[in-house]
């Protein structure tokens, strides 16, 4: 499976962003699909996930009310759609992918197994 993710760019505070994962080589299902970032000099954390399945999503309290995940199965393509961004936002973004039968924690970047190249997002005071 590849994973590209797009959409990042340079925004001011307040602005928003659309970020696209497209799958190929795969479709996506009974996977979780999920949004991490990494800012310079710190860990890669959670963002957002979505269970392809159910349409379940999942945020982290950082961005919960500001960001939504979803996906579209036609275009095998996951999105996070992002407003009211901050400069904290500021990160590459990554989207990721688990396998069918994951084990561990949705919110863990251990439990992915296919990951984009990521895309950057830089948000301006």
């Amino acid at each position: 499976v590849q994973l590209q993710a797009s959409g990042g760019g340079l925004v001011q505070a307040g602005d928003s962003l659309r970020l696209s994962c497209a799958a190929s080589g795969r479709t996506f299902s009974n996977v979780v699909v999920g949004w991490f970032r990494q800012a310079p000099g710190k860990e890669r954390r959670f963002v957002a996930a979505v269970t392809w399945s159910s349409g379940a999503s999942y945020y982290s309290d950082s961005v919960k009310g500001r960001f939504t995940v979803s996906r579209d199965n036609a275009e095998n393509t996951v999105y996070l759609q992002m407003k009211s961004l901050k400069p904290e936002d500021t990160a590459v973004y990554y989207c990721a992918s688990t396998t069918p039968y994951y084990s561990g924690s949705r919110y863990d970047p251990k439990a992915y197994l296919y990951w984009g190249q990521g895309t950057q997002v830089t948000v301006s005071s």
